[in-house]
């Protein structure tokens, strides 16, 4: 009678640490304490499924029963590591959690610790699954746990450790198992195919790592699966067929749909796909993972990316996932996986376009900036002063019909800017200026215009002066007094002025 034919998982399951791929941290410890004979009592190995918990388990308990004493490379050939190895070991005892769950079992297991081993010089027990005990089996077992006898080892597997009580993971070392990565899956698969004389493509491989989803196990149990439908020549659209997947191209083009807005061409991939009996959940977990290399690809690149067709900013790509992040649990427990699976993507393609309304006030108000600077010095006050001698300054001021509303409106009364602040501001706002900054000599009736035309609140209520508070700086109008080019020059290179015409004094009373 032929022997059995035995799967993938199981032949090409690890005989020595070196062979265990992904978790080289673990290897690396685990060795160093067989080496420098620091061993624990109690181990928690904590991970997804599929990585390795069990095997480098078996590893374990295989280097330190190896003959001659704990080794991390022990012999393969010994009578010893084949029993650990195929689980026939009598010191190495492996439960399963689920169905070993109950305090009377514990009680049980607890009572056999006291016997030494058999055949090798630990006894071992590795319990799979240790989340499943119930809480008063973990608790009968927390005394052997913390003070088991010397030649007891406890080795836990688990894949959530949240379920594993406190006071159980305190007493142990736990080891943190990463899921393993596409390349790693895919370089190991390409080593199995090479060995078993199995002709593969590439792309077949990464579509079966990325279905794996960083676990070994599953990768080895689907390439054995495609071995039986393809026989020994495996393409990439027999997987893409029996598993429902799509190609990284039509990926590529339904994420470039999206980010272009092109809800006709979204709708045709969604039709074609059904028709086509794909994984649409699937699908929406590879259009996921294509968008976050888009995102990664414009963070590195300063916000460009061409991996979506379109530029896009950062802001629009995480929008994007957000809403494709958002839907995954319509598209998977959903009515009608189809129609949920549409509007999943449509409001992807639509929210991605979408601004947020802070970051647009920012955007407006940072464009804006200098526009806002100019629009606050135009609304400075312009100042007019008519002088008892007719010698009048005027500073940007429209002609208003007396001297009495000239004033109301130098005081501002019932009058505001279209912002909302007062027409005149507050005196302390108003610049010191005097002649001591022209830097040139004036005559006695020049200083007095000009002092009055740059400093008009320093009139006092004795000064025979009316001052009228407009706009300053913006044209000087001068009746009757000449000033001279020195004058002239430095109003208008400090202060802005010009000069817009003389008029005589009998024309006062028609500049206001």
């Amino acid at each position: 009678m032929d022997k059995a034919y035995q799967v993938i998982a199981r032949r090409w399951r690890p005989k020595q640490f070196n062979e265990l791929v992904g978790q080289d941290h673990i290897v690396r410890t685990l060795s160093n304490a067989i080496n420098s004979k620091r061993i624990a009592h109690a181990y928690l190995f904590v991970g997804p499924r599929g990585t390795g918990k069990t095997s480098t388990a078996r590893l374990f308990a295989k280097a330190l029963n190896a003959e001659g004493g704990p080794s991390a490379t022990p012999d393969n050939e010994s009578e010893t590591s084949q029993a650990i190895m195929n689980g026939s070991c009598m010191d190495v005892i492996e439960i399963d959690g689920a169905s070993n769950n109950s305090v009377e079992q514990v009680r049980s297991l607890r009572e056999e610790c006291q016997f030494a081993p058999a055949q090798c010089t630990f006894k071992i027990y590795i319990i799979d699954e240790v989340h499943m005990l119930s809480t008063a089996a973990f608790n009968a077992l927390l005394k052997t746990l913390e003070e088991p006898p010397e030649h007891v080892k406890f080795f836990f597997a688990t894949t959530e450790a949240h379920k594993v009580l406190p006071t159980i993971v305190s007493r142990c070392q736990r080891f943190e198992f990463r899921p393993i990565s596409n390349a790693v899956i895919v370089e190991k698969l390409m080593q199995i195919c090479q060995t078993e004389d199995i002709k593969v493509e590439a792309p077949a491989l990464v579509s079966i790592a990325r279905l794996a989803n960083g676990g070994m196990r599953d990768a080895q149990s689907i390439l054995d699966q495609m071995i039986s439908f393809c026989g020994s020549d495996i393409k990439e659209s027999d997987v893409l067929d029996v598993y429902g997947l799509v190609s990284g191209e039509r990926i590529r083009q339904l994420a470039q749909a999206l980010a272009s807005l092109d809800y006709a061409a979204i709708v045709a991939a969604v039709d074609e796909f059904a028709a086509e009996g794909r994984d649409l959940y699937r699908i929406l977990v590879d259009l996921q993972a294509h968008a976050r290399e888009a995102l990664l690809d414009a963070i590195q690149n300063a916000g460009n990316t061409k991996m979506l067709g379109v530029d896009m900013s950062n802001e629009s790509i995480m929008r994007m996932l957000d809403a494709l992040n958002r839907g995954e649990a319509s598209v998977q427990r959903g009515l009608s996986e189809k129609v949920n699976f549409e509007v999943v993507l449509l409001k992807a393609s639509e929210e991605s376009r979408s601004r947020a309304i802070d970051s647009l006030i920012k955007q407006v108000s940072k464009a804006s900036g200098s526009s806002s600077e100019a629009a606050q010095v135009e609304k400075k006050k312009a100042i007019v002063i008519p002088t008892a001698e007719s010698s009048t300054v005027k500073l940007g001021h429209e002609p208003t019909n007396s001297i009495e509303a000239a004033s109301r409106q130098a005081q501002g009364l019932g009058q505001e800017h279209s912002d909302g602040t007062p027409l005149v501001p507050p005196t302390e706002h108003w610049p010191e200026l005097s002649t001591s900054a022209l830097d040139c000599e004036l005559t006695d009736k020049e200083s007095i215009l000009v002092d009055h035309a740059l400093n008009p609140m320093a009139l006092n209520e004795s000064s025979t002066t009316d001052s009228v508070i407009t706009k300053p700086l913006i044209s000087v109008q001068v009746a009757q007094a000449k000033l001279s080019p020195n004058i002239l020059k430095v109003l208008s290179e400090k202060f802005k002025g010009s000069l817009t015409e003389v008029r005589h004094k009998d024309e006062r009373d028609q500049i206001f």
